[in-house]
């Protein structure tokens, strides 16, 4: 903190406190003039109210009074007061960094087990699901949600239905989770007409057995062939590319009807996951990729 700041925050403190305590003595030594019926001579509704005047219950003295010395005793014994570190020398910095301490101390097992393991001999860990559950709240729940059933307006997509963009299995997920990743679907506006781009679109909808109207869709199947290159000629999409399968029902951003997978095929998408190699580190990713394996795969875990 800088002499300035240092400054201005004593000046605050003591306007403050000295206010108050002002107010609080004067508040017990002024001698408020009084009728000879007790009250202060201040009458309302044509007398039938008068304002009395009492002295201050014993009570709210006693507590305001102990609110004043603590205040005291605080900005004596921590950080408050400007620049002054306090008696006790306590800082939150310090405070953290000896609980992050003790919190790796505690993990340090549970991160040498991680070691040298596949995600998928992890995910029957209970230990590791517990602790991979808490990092993933901590730091994916944001986009896919705490049950990590993704969230359609952001394209974070549901992590435990099985249906995958770059694969599925253990090491495909822990990349995903390190690197990131980066998808591009791109903007056909400009290239097809509207009705080009709604045709098609209904023929994507008939793939995955969404309402459509089969003549639009016949008119658009030979235009899918400028999808084809990544999503296929069978529309069952590329893991490689991460081009999603287009016949599962599984829609990224909604698949709700033709029209809303033409704003898809007109505007394009641009969906990115985050890289959480250096916040995470590889055996935290670990933890987290083992607890999606675990939600996304049920059946596998159970077996093993």
């Amino acid at each position: 903190m800088t002499e300035f700041w240092s400054g201005w925050v004593i000046l605050l403190a003591v306007w403050t406190l000295g206010a108050s305590l002002f107010l609080f003595v004067y508040g017990l030594l002024v001698d408020i003039p009084t009728q000879a019926d007790g009250t202060s001579g201040h009458v309302w509704a044509h007398g039938v109210l008068r304002e009395g005047v009492r002295s201050l219950p014993v009570w709210w003295i006693m507590v305001s009074a102990t609110g004043f010395v603590a205040a005291f005793v605080y900005l004596a014994l921590y950080p408050g007061f400007g620049a002054f570190k306090g008696v006790l020398g306590w800082s939150a910095h310090d405070e953290l960094a000896r609980d992050q301490a003790a919190t790796r101390q505690l993990q340090a097992p549970l991160r040498e087990r991680v070691r040298g393991k596949t995600v998928e001999s992890l995910a029957t860990d209970p230990d590791v699901l517990r602790a991979g559950g808490m990092l993933f709240v901590e730091n994916c729940a944001a986009c896919h949600g705490r049950n990590a059933r993704g969230n359609v307006a952001l394209g974070a997509p549901d992590l435990t239905d099985g249906d995958w963009l770059y694969g599925g299995d253990g090491k495909a997920i822990l990349t995903s989770i390190l690197d990131g990743r980066r998808g591009v679907m791109p903007a056909f506006g400009g290239t097809l007409s509207s009705d080009s781009i709604l045709d098609v679109a209904h023929y994507v909808a008939s793939l995955s057995g969404i309402p459509n109207d089969s003549l639009r869709a016949q008119l658009g199947k030979p235009i899918f062939s400028n999808c084809a290159p990544c999503h296929g000629a069978d529309g069952k999409g590329n893991s490689t590319l991460g081009a999603p399968n287009l016949t599962d029902g599984v829609w990224l951003y909604g698949g709700f009807g033709p029209r809303r997978i033409a704003e898809t095929i007109t505007g394009g998408r641009n969906g990115v996951m985050p890289a959480w190699r250096d916040r995470l580190g590889n055996e935290d990713a670990m933890l987290v990729a083992a607890w999606v394996y675990a939600q996304s795969h049920p059946a596998t875990v159970a077996a093993r």
